[in-house]
């Protein structure tokens, strides 16, 4: 079973530490869905493993689909030139067909020898002999995709990795806006922190919006919020504003709105079985910042089980209508604000 993203990170920025202090493995293995990890490890390594002056005559870096394991084997086995160590990277492994005989390098690997074996998006046989291995003599990082209600706690961390807090709400728009891209949230981070003023400690809605370019007025985050409210006019002029963006994709705003209310109904479950839950288990069955809790609260009354099965029966229609079907001749922003007010008169 995959690790958990918190301790995914924490092992990757104790990689990334002792890389910078010039400690190495003698085998890496990078792999899962998530290519954040991957790269960023894999990215330190070769910025850090040797100086430029090295990299001529001790640096491999090649491709899966170019190469063969006895290729890798032979570059693996060579001996560093007027360095103390040699890098080999082979990135996109999972497109070699001879992946797994790389078991047998690793069995005995050189010490003056960095191997790093990168798969992209895929993940080698925990059952097989080279997962074993490397568990063994090197370094597993297996970074599993995250899901889209994990991701404003991520944020919450990559922020504090920097040093910053970023507030619940500003959390939640910074995930809808990026889904659960990994590396988009810490491009648009990375140009949002150049832009804030010097000695700034908290990042806020109004810095997301004024530096990411997204509006939390006008956004199905924000949507969901006035469902939940039951706040008519509100959602509908929401829902018409975002139905009528270049970029709206009906499949997944219904999305989000289906998370939003299998979180209602999950919530309505535990209240059958204990009346009054306390924050670990609402936090554990919703899955959201304590900060929303309130937001729950409200919308548990608004939409009982009944309610909350009938709105999920409309979203499984409207996910149908938004790829295309049976639609006639409405727009995408007419459906969305028709879902909309359907909804609200559940």
């Amino acid at each position: 079973m995959a690790k958990g993203f918190v301790e995914t990170d924490t092992l990757c920025r104790d990689i990334v530490k002792d890389v910078r202090a010039g400690i190495f493995k003698s085998v890496y293995l990078l792999m899962g869905d998530e290519p954040y990890y991957v790269d960023m490890v894999c990215d330190e390594i070769l910025e850090h493993c040797l100086d430029e002056s090295e990299k001529d005559f001790n640096q491999t870096v090649c491709y899966g689909a170019d190469v063969d394991a006895d290729t890798v084997i032979t570059a693996a086995r060579r001996y560093p030139m007027f360095a103390d160590r040699q890098l080999v990277v082979v990135k996109e492994a999972q497109m070699m067909k001879s992946l797994e005989e790389l078991a047998v390098y690793c069995q005995k690997p050189l010490e003056s020898t960095v191997l790093v074996i990168a798969m992209h998006g895929a993940a080698a046989d925990k059952r097989k002999s080279l997962y074993k291995t490397v568990s063994k003599m090197g370094v597993v990082v297996d970074s599993a995709a995250l899901r889209d209600y994990e991701m404003p706690r991520w944020i919450s961390m990559f922020f504090q990795g920097r040093g910053l807090r970023i507030t619940p709400d500003a959390a939640a728009l910074l995930a809808e806006h990026a889904g659960t891209d990994l590396n988009k949230i810490a491009v648009e981070t990375e140009k949002m922190l150049k832009n804030l003023p010097e000695g700034v400690s908290e990042v806020n809605v109004s810095d997301i919006e004024k530096n990411v370019g997204i509006s939390r007025q006008f956004s199905v985050f924000e949507l969901t919020k006035e469902l939940s409210m039951k706040n008519s006019a509100k959602a509908l002029r929401i829902a018409s504003y975002i139905g009528s963006a270049a970029k709206f994709a009906m499949p997944m705003a219904v999305s989000a709105l289906y998370t939003h209310f299998y979180r209602i109904l999950k919530y309505n479950a535990l209240l059958m079985s204990d009346p009054r839950p306390g924050n670990d288990k609402k936090a554990k069955v919703l899955g959201v910042n304590p900060y929303f809790f309130s937001e729950y609260d409200t919308a548990v009354r608004n939409y009982p089980v009944k309610k909350c099965m009938t709105v999920i029966a409309l979203l499984k229609e409207y996910d149908f209508k938004g790829k295309g079907g049976d639609v006639g001749e409405a727009t995408p922003a007419q459906l969305m604000v028709e879902l909309t007010a359907k909804i609200l008169n559940v």
